[in-house]
């Protein structure tokens, strides 16, 4: 899967927006504000992605593309190497980090936004 194919499938999920909160090749998608995907454009093999604790460990256990996320907190966060993972995986792996983020979401944020 390719970078823009993961922009978009990221851009797919309901209320996730795009930006750049830290420098200008850091692509962040947030859903409510919340960050769910990240992609340093200076590496283009690596997506950043939040994981359940038990979950991120299983997944590194299994897959060497798959590592704890530099910079980010490594209980819940991997970093994956794009060009090694199935597209189904990495799909999953998002849908799988979006849910973790909407379910942390205030139920009042979850309400409005119909989450």
């Amino acid at each position: 899967m390719d970078i823009e194919s993961l922009r978009q499938y990221c851009l797919q999920k309901p209320f996730a927006t795009e930006e750049f909160p830290f420098d200008d090749v850091t692509l962040v998608f947030k859903v409510a504000g919340k960050m769910f995907a990240c992609l340093p454009l200076e590496k283009p093999d690596m997506l950043v992605l939040k994981c359940d604790a038990d979950y991120a460990v299983e997944l590194r256990d299994r897959h060497s593309a798959i590592e704890p996320a530099w910079h980010f907190n490594k209980k819940y966060w991997n970093q994956h190497i794009i060009s090694v993972l199935d597209d189904d995986l990495l799909r999953h792996l998002i849908d799988h980090s979006y849910a973790e983020v909407v379910k942390k979401l205030p139920r009042k944020v979850r309400t409005e936004l119909n989450l």
